[in-house]
């Protein structure tokens, strides 16, 4: 139970802290955070909470994550469905505390796109289905590969939080005008259920291409570079 509240934790201070910086901070009146801000702001939520419950749960707050790990051979495929529901109502309460704060907004009216993950129209610069698909799977797979690297035992030890928190700072820079970024299929279903607009449809795809990508990451260390 520790280690299912400690996900439960880490993905819900993702959720709120990455998208609640798109949401409230990214565009306000020409003093917002920008595309950067939003980015350094995933990159520090994984890494504060990768330092305050990594050590108890190992830190995944991501399905893909608990896929990757799973497919390099450093975690246990019962423990998946446990994890990924812990993630799931992180996200979710996260995104719902979100809504709350930005209804109470003066002349609020609806949530809009409320930093969820879309293609074709949906998409903040109108990227394909093709392009998002081809941009989640890449950016999840070498999100594992600096993982699942920067946790392995020869790697130097207590450092692996901040390249990761990095790494993830990157992915945002490079995709949210393509996707929003999702590379984690947690936070993308938690903004869906909010947002005004067809995001429910289009979900499908920031769960398959972030797993996948996992998946292929985790196959790849352990046998090119989990070895003595």
């Amino acid at each position: 139970m520790k280690k299912l509240f400690a996900e439960f934790f880490g993905t819900f201070w993702l959720v709120f802290g990455g998208c609640g910086s798109a949401i409230f901070a990214a565009g306000f009146p020409e003093l917002g955070i920008g595309f950067a801000g939003v980015a350094l702001a995933f990159g520090l939520t994984v890494l504060t909470m990768a330092y305050a419950v990594g050590h108890i749960s190992g830190g995944h707050f991501n399905p893909a994550v608990s896929f990757g790990l799973w497919a390099g051979g450093k975690f246990e495929a019962k423990n998946l469905v446990g994890y990924i529901l812990a993630q799931l109502i992180g996200a979710v309460a996260a995104a719902a505390v979100l809504y709350l704060i930005v209804s109470g907004k003066s002349g609020f009216i609806d949530v809009g796109g409320f930093a969820a993950n879309g293609y074709d129209s949906l998409s903040p610069d109108g990227y394909s289905m093709v392009s998002a698909l081809i941009a989640e799977f890449v950016l999840t797979a070498f999100f594992l590969l600096v993982i699942l690297g920067s946790t392995n035992h020869r790697a130097p030890k207590g450092f692996a939080p901040i390249a990761i928190g990095l790494a993830l700072t990157l992915i945002h820079l490079i995709s949210i005008p393509i996707t929003n970024t999702s590379v984690n299929p947690a936070r993308s279903t938690s903004q869906a259920l909010f947002a005004e607009g067809a995001y429910l449809p289009q979900l499908w795809l920031f769960w398959l291409a972030p797993i996948a990508g996992a998946i292929v990451a985790g196959f790849i260390h352990k046998a090119l570079f989990d070895k003595e």
